[in-house]
């Protein structure tokens, strides 16, 4: 694998699309309602590394695809994932609910999980499963609160 994954730069910019476009029409809606300090530090560093990770391969670290049309593989399912996410945030515009902060939350998080996985990238594996776990405790929490 080169150290540079064009796919995952795709990937990640079709997840922040929806990201940015309602960061900047509803500031109000990215208000952190959980105060767990340890958690929410541990999903920001487990978010960004999955993000750099999902875009830059580390050597020796990213073991590249270990079957035959895993590529074929990680290109479709990131695809449908990034699809799902962006319906979501379609769907579940300007409501909240429990269930639209637990979409918008694991989707993103096994789309991470998998690449590393189907990728042998190490680093992006432990960085998911920290974000993973953190992200998806904030968004549940935040919902109910």
């Amino acid at each position: 694998m080169n150290w540079l994954n064009l796919y995952g730069l795709i990937f990640m910019a079709v997840i922040m699309v929806p990201n940015i476009i309602v960061s900047v029409k509803r500031k109000d809606l990215f208000v952190n309602k959980y105060n767990n300090k340890t958690i929410i530090m541990l999903e920001q560093v487990g978010r960004f590394s999955s993000f750099i990770l999902m875009v830059i391969n580390i050597p020796y670290l990213c073991l590249g695809y270990f079957f035959n049309n895993a590529e074929t593989i990680y290109i479709i399912t990131n695809a449908v994932l990034c699809f799902l996410y962006c319906l979501c945030w379609l769907l579940f515009r300007g409501k909240s609910c429990v269930f639209k902060s637990l979409a918008l939350s694991v989707l993103p998080s096994v789309m991470f999980i998998f690449s590393g996985i189907i990728t042998l990238n190490i680093p992006l594996i432990v960085a998911s499963v920290i974000f993973t776990f953190c992200h998806i405790t904030i968004s549940y929490k935040n919902a109910v609160m």
